[in-house]
């Protein structure tokens, strides 16, 4: 039985993509439990204090890289998804370029030198941008179809 279409089989890639970057994003979680335990930040604490702790800087990069990094999830996801069901192979591309340069920034940002994080994260800006143009063609492309 022959059925519609609603995605296109590259959209495949884009599902791929996001599942590495939730493979990714676990990846960071155990690096800021890493932190965790080697700076001795004891948990409910999201961050250390300078008072309390010498190694507060250290670990609080570790943990701003990671939770950067869950701050702009939503909005990859979704410009990948929207974006994706006109242009699956671009966007899963730019994701590709995104979820490597979210490595590049995390890396940067844990060395406890936070201008590191830009070093290879800054690309990350670039494939939300085009990931945004890829959305907006798929709105425009719905609408005039």
């Amino acid at each position: 039985m022959a059925g519609v279409e609603i995605l296109p089989k590259e959209y495949g890639y884009v599902i791929i993509v996001l599942v590495l970057y939730c493979f990714l994003n676990l990846w960071m979680s155990f690096q800021v439990g890493k932190a965790r335990k080697k700076y001795k930040v004891p948990y409910p604490n999201m961050y250390a204090s300078k008072a309390e702790n010498k190694d507060a800087d250290l670990f609080n990069c570790v943990q701003r890289g990671h939770q950067n990094s869950l701050e702009m999830m939503p909005v990859f996801f979704m410009l990948m998804m929207l974006g994706g069901i006109k242009h699956p192979l671009i966007c899963a591309s730019l994701g590709a370029i995104y979820i490597v340069s979210r490595y590049g920034y995390f890396s940067g940002y844990a060395t406890g030198d936070p201008a590191k994080r830009l070093t290879v994260g800054k690309y990350g800006f670039l494939a939300i941008f085009g990931l945004k143009i890829c959305a907006i063609s798929c709105g425009i492309k719905l609408l005039t179809s």
